[in-house]
């Protein structure tokens, strides 16, 4: 076993012992050799602290603000806010734990957010599958629209990520890579589903018409613009992680594993402004079918 027994990105790839510190070196001192990583790493980390914390916060008093006219998928978003707000406020701790601190206590409190925000992207399929609902299947959406499957899936989804994230904390798991491996490849793979499928059906022009209809062509490219943020995000850990032996354990643990899970954890940043900037996050396009599902069933024979 090498010296690097610790994990600071969002994704597990080794455990920090649980039973003593192996080394009296800090991370940084163990990557003092090659320190470009981590430096963007934490400077990354600094950009979700303090812009991720005010932007999540913000969309969580919008959608309180706007409950009566917000679309179902806010919901999801509320929950995925919360979730963001608190993976960023624990950066203090992680940029003490990776330059001063070489105890392993404070391992185990950041071991429970890294998990946390590892299943993140379980709301984020919750937020696909109802926005493919609303433009795949309409009918099926309307019925489930006021119903209590939205409450338990909320349920369930933090049920699964703090039990998960508990494992980790602990060490549970022994194979808790290999989990989360499985676990982000197919829900990775569920929402470009999702999303490619809302977009093609978005893009469809009605018959006998040369232009889409306004509400489509603007939810055509919202779409579009999440699908890109998705593979931006999951798609560098889903392409690297299986390759890493390919990898020296030097470059990979302490350069590659910092940039490709330093994007991943921007999902922080990117999501509440993409909320703030065009009306609604993820949402956006599935609220234009929400609110107008007559004209756009009209549209096309996709949305009927």
């Amino acid at each position: 076993m090498d010296n690097f027994t610790y994990i600071n990105s969002s994704l597990l790839i080794s455990h920090r012992p649980l039973n003593s510190s192996q080394t009296d070196k800090t991370v940084y001192a163990i990557c003092a050799h090659i320190p470009a990583g981590l430096f963007f790493y934490l400077s990354l980390g600094f950009l979700n602290m303090f812009l991720g914390i005010p932007g999540n916060v913000i969309v969580l008093w919008l959608i309180q603000k706007k409950r009566r006219e917000s679309s179902t998928s806010d919901i999801f978003i509320a929950h995925l806010s919360v979730l963001d707000v608190c993976f960023c406020l624990i950066f203090p701790l992680e940029f003490a734990s990776i330059v001063y601190l070489t105890t392993s206590t404070n391992w185990y409190v950041l071991r429970f957010f890294y998990g946390v925000k590892d299943f993140s992207p379980l709301f984020l399929s919750c937020i696909s599958l109802d926005r493919y609902l609303a433009v795949m299947h309409p009918i099926i959406f309307t019925k489930l629209k006021d119903t209590w499957h939205r409450p338990v899936c909320i349920g369930v989804t933090w049920f699964v990520i703090l039990v998960c994230s508990a494992g980790k904390c602990v060490g549970t798991f022994p194979d808790f890579d290999r989990v989360f491996t499985v676990m982000i490849l197919t829900v990775f793979v569920f929402m470009v589903f999702c999303n490619i499928s809302i977009l093609r059906a978005l893009r469809q022009s009605a018959p006998g018409r040369d232009k889409r209809h306004p509400i489509k062509k603007k939810a055509c490219k919202m779409v579009l613009i999440i699908l890109m943020i998705v593979v931006f995000n999951y798609l560098p850990p889903v392409v690297l992680y299986p390759f890493q032996d390919y990898f020296s354990p030097d470059i990979f643990k302490c350069y590659i594993q910092y940039i490709v899970f330093g994007f991943m954890d921007l999902s922080s940043v990117i999501q509440p402004i993409l909320y703030l900037s065009q009306g609604k996050l993820p949402a956006c396009c599935c609220s234009g079918v929400e609110n107008d599902t007559e004209r756009a069933n009209a549209d096309s024979p996709a949305n009927a």
